[in-house]
């Protein structure tokens, strides 16, 4: 929630911070830099862990598809803020409730709810946005918040289906035993 709540309490602020970096040529480093820590956090887990190799091979993977994703979503980089933000609620949640489930609750798709509700969410900024000055609704800057979160829980499924062990890995090719010697 204190993430939804930020995000939130800069309604009134981000519009003209994002049109200050544009006028200065600093909206597209600004966005850059946000994928850099990404990465970075996907390594820095990667190496915390024994084997975290192929967690962090599938990390920036996924996170080049998701790079490539937004280059090519036809939106402005201040709207891509967006799957920063909405990613990270989304992954947030989608931690939560498998927290909860494995306690013992939480609902029986946790991907789909934290996908869901981080639409949800992001359409609630937008209809905050409509009574903001300077600010409007924009029903794509929804689809985008809602892409965000399918992207941020892919993106961490993924990742914990390595770290599991749940995605197949090719076994290593076995030596052949030694030929037997007769007596």
């Amino acid at each position: 929630m204190a993430v939804v709540v930020a995000i939130y309490s800069t309604v009134g602020l981000a519009g003209r911070w994002a049109a200050r970096l544009e006028g200065e040529g600093l909206l597209g480093a600004a966005f850059a830099t946000g994928f850099a820590l990404v990465i970075l956090s996907i390594v820095w887990g990667g190496l915390r862990r024994p084997g975290g190799s192929r967690e962090i091979w599938v990390g920036v993977g996924v996170v080049a598809v998701c790079a490539m994703i937004a280059v090519r979503m036809g939106v402005s980089a201040a709207e891509r803020s967006h799957l920063f933000e909405y990613g990270l609620v989304a992954v947030l949640l989608y931690e939560a409730l498998l927290e909860r489930r494995r306690g013992g609750g939480g609902p029986p798709a946790p991907a789909l709810v934290a996908v869901v509700a981080t639409a949800l969410l992001g359409w609630l900024d937008e209809g905050i946005q409509s009574f903001v000055p300077d600010r409007v609704y924009d029903l794509r800057d929804v689809g985008v918040n809602a892409l965000a979160g399918l992207m941020g829980v892919t993106a961490r499924a993924s990742i914990r289906a390595v770290r599991d062990g749940l995605a197949p890995t090719p076994e290593p090719p076995q030596a052949a035993p030694p030929p037997e010697v007769g007596p």
